[in-house]
């Protein structure tokens, strides 16, 4: 059987790690060799510690790149404080990958948002394909999109920096006698791209029903399903992080409206203080059964991470989204655009409001159960299955 190599370069969270834990457990009951580089070896070892396989710390950029513009516009402009400014820090960055992947004696790389790995691949001739949600996996058409359409983003910055990135990518691809990249694009979709979303859920907002949407992969589980506080009023479910400034103020806007909240808030768990401490609110630090929560939700309050938003979504519940990153915002605001949630980062201030039209308007529910009528024949394991056959034919 052969090997795969599964790399993760960039990109925050843990649901990228979990959907490469699902696939190495699959590979692995196939009989394939596995191995793993993660950019996080430590926080990611409660989603992985089953998991038998070896596990790498992904060669990536450790200094700081003065003078970029603060609204990264593009992926390009994502990538070159990450390596790609300069030759001989993305030369040393591929030298690291092919390291691994000549340890390892990889015969294929999947890259879910790794595109040094992809880049070191074709410099070493080995087939490599990309795995993502859709924001690292661009279309193929060149240019890179503009992530900032909202923005007065000028048309020549953005073709500056897609330039630069090709050009020092197809120099590290010179120095080492391999075929040069066309576009940028090829960069983060490597030799195919694997779309583990659906169209709702695509930040790019493509609809081709050409394209292979494979759907999202997760990981699986969580403890029990915590008690609701005692009341009649409705049930939410929200999956915060301290870092939002808005989480206290969400939270207190939840518990006037008379709802009855459970709140997975990992930091919690160390000891630091909850946001809003009421008798409306159960926090909880340890993943929770979302499955069994949600069936009895009205409601899911979380950052718009695809994991969290795509069970919410397919448990016909509305999200309200309070997204932290570039990525969760396209998403947030995708979803938005078709009524299954609201964009958090558009609300002013007073959240009674939005709120109350996510809670007393059923478009919005409506909107969700639609979704999951559309998605909800599959399971997380038949999704991950065919993209197994996918990789495997590719092997082939």
């Amino acid at each position: 059987m052969a090997h795969l190599h599964l790399a993760l370069e960039l990109g925050g969270g843990f649901g990228r790690a979990g959907r490469l834990g699902v696939l190495a457990r699959a590979l692995l009951a196939r009989g394939h060799g596995v191995s793993l580089s993660l950019r996080d070896l430590g926080t990611t070892q409660h989603l992985l510690a089953d998991v038998p396989a070896p596990r790498f710390q992904s060669p990536v950029w450790q200094g700081r790149m003065e003078g970029m513009p603060p609204n990264e516009a593009s992926l390009a402009e994502i990538l070159l404080p990450q390596g790609y400014f300069e030759l001989t820090g993305l030369c040393g960055l591929v030298q690291g990958w092919r390291s691994t992947l000549a340890a390892v004696q990889a015969d294929l790389v999947v890259a879910d948002y790794a595109p040094t790995a992809l880049l070191a691949a074709r410099s070493l001739g080995l087939p490599a394909v990309a795995l993502g949600g859709g924001f690292a996996c661009p279309p193929a058409a060149r240019p890179l999109p503009c992530l900032r359409d909202w923005d007065q983003i000028a048309p020549q910055r953005l073709a500056r920096a897609e330039a630069h990135v090709l050009n020092v990518a197809n120099a590290v691809l010179e120095h080492h006698g391999a075929v040069p990249l066309p576009c940028a694009a090829a960069l983060l979709r490597g030799d195919d791209a694997l779309l583990a979303t659906w169209p709702e859920l695509d930040p790019h907002g493509r609809t081709d029903h050409a394209i292979d949407w494979y759907g999202p992969v997760w990981q699986e589980g969580g403890a029990a399903a915590p008690a609701w506080p005692a009341g009649d009023g409705p049930a939410v479910f929200a999956c915060l992080k301290h870092e939002h400034p808005a989480q206290a103020a969400v939270l207190s806007a939840l518990v006037e409206a008379g709802c009855r909240i459970v709140c997975h808030m990992p930091e919690t768990a160390p000891g630091r203080p909850p946001p809003v401490i009421d008798p409306a609110i159960a926090y909880v630090s340890h993943p929770v059964a979302l499955e069994a929560v949600l069936a009895e939700a009205a409601l899911c309050v979380c950052h718009g991470g695809e994991a969290t938003l795509t069970q919410a979504l397919l448990a016909g519940v509305p999200v309200l989204m309070l997204p932290m990153r570039l990525e969760q915002f396209l998403l947030a605001r995708r979803v938005e655009g078709w009524g299954g949630g609201i964009n958090g980062a558009r609300v002013l201030g007073d959240w009674a409001p939005a709120l109350q039209a996510l809670l007393g308007d059923g478009r919005w529910r409506a909107a969700a159960k639609a979704f999951a009528g559309r998605h909800g024949g599959t399971t997380v394991e038949d999704r991950v299955a065919r993209v197994v056959r996918r990789l495997e034919h590719r092997l082939a």
